[in-house]
């Protein structure tokens, strides 16, 4: 946890794969401790060939099989079914928008959000831009991306920097792009 918190958390993703692989596990981390996915992240990345976007979403009923015995991650077959379905849904992301990132960061402008809460009891689980981006990947039939899953992901990949401003990762995260 601390590792993830003081090299990842906030630090700003523009990677495809990266991306992919953040949402896949904020959707398994639903109604579960960051630290339970964290403990499996290496497990996830063997079950989902290494969040290879193209090669999830040609998972057959098969895959889904496997994955639903697999102990290296959460065998709920709802969230399992979502990360496939998930997928497809961000190969056609990038196919109108030239890549998942440019989505993604469109909605803040390209620019960090940098909050200056002084304690952890000020950030909020849910923000209106979150329930705006839930509501889009909706849409495009996303699932398991409601506003408080899709806040966690604009967190994990640095859209938002939610480090206390008395934390040592806040000015360095926020000088980032």
């Amino acid at each position: 946890m601390r590792d993830y918190h003081d090299k990842e958390w906030g630090v700003p993703v523009h990677d495809d794969r990266e991306l992919f692989e953040l949402l896949i596990l904020e959707g398994a981390q639903a109604g579960l401790s960051w630290a339970t996915i964290l403990k499996r992240r290496e497990g996830y990345r063997k079950a989902f060939a290494n969040f290879n976007v193209n090669k999830v979403a040609q998972f057959t009923e098969e895959d889904f099989d496997r994955l639903i015995e697999d102990k290296g991650i959460v065998r709920n077959k709802l969230k399992v079914k979502s990360a496939i379905n998930n997928a497809r849904r961000f190969i056609e992301v990038q196919k109108e928008f030239g890549t998942f990132n440019e989505f993604i960061w469109s909605f803040i402008d390209y620019k960090p959000i940098n909050n200056q809460f002084k304690s952890l009891s000020e950030i909020p689980a849910s923000t209106p831009l979150s329930e705006k981006i839930s509501k889009d990947l909706k849409k495009r039939g996303f699932n398991f991306i409601g506003p408080t899953i899709c806040y966690a992901y604009m967190q994990s990949i640095g859209m938002v920097n939610d480090h206390i401003v008395s934390c040592f990762c806040y000015n360095t995260i926020s000088k980032l792009k």
